[in-house]
């Protein structure tokens, strides 16, 4: 038990060196490049359901003015 112990806290110490060496504009990039967490979780279909769902309620709660007339 005492080993996997050890080998636990060499882990998460070679994990923080590096992070802690990695340069921060790095970091920054990396996590904008990440796929949201809906799809990591639950795939392609649901956040494409998701998606869709959201670009229907945004389109429909969007009121154009009707263009003035040219009557004078």
């Amino acid at each position: 038990m005492a080993k996997k112990g050890e080998e636990l806290v060499k882990y998460i110490t070679e994990q923080v060196v590096v992070y802690m060496e990695t340069p921060k504009d790095v970091r920054k990039q990396h996590r904008q490049t990440r796929e949201p967490w809906v799809l990591k979780w639950f795939g392609y279909l649901p956040y494409s359901i998701l998606k869709w769902v959201q670009g229907t309620f945004k389109v429909s709660h969007v009121h154009e003015e009707a263009p003035p007339s040219s009557k004078s």
